[in-house]
């Protein structure tokens, strides 16, 4: 088996959960074969948002077809 990982940015003005999960759920989405998502950071973007905007930086691995 090989596996790649990719680096995505979730975000949400509600929450750093809901931001984490707006990136899981985009992985599901566009790409085959996710195994794990490691949680790298949170931020959260102020200067150029009316509100708080939360971010979650994840990695996502996923198996590479044959």
């Amino acid at each position: 088996m090989v596996f790649k990982k990719i680096t995505l940015i979730g975000s949400s003005s509600e929450s750093f959960d809901d931001a984490a999960d707006d990136a899981i759920d985009r992985a599901e989405d566009t790409l085959n074969n996710v195994h794990w998502v490691e949680v790298e950071e949170f931020s959260v973007e102020i200067a150029t948002a009316d509100d708080r905007e939360y971010q979650a930086e994840v990695t996502v691995a996923f198996e590479l077809e044959e």
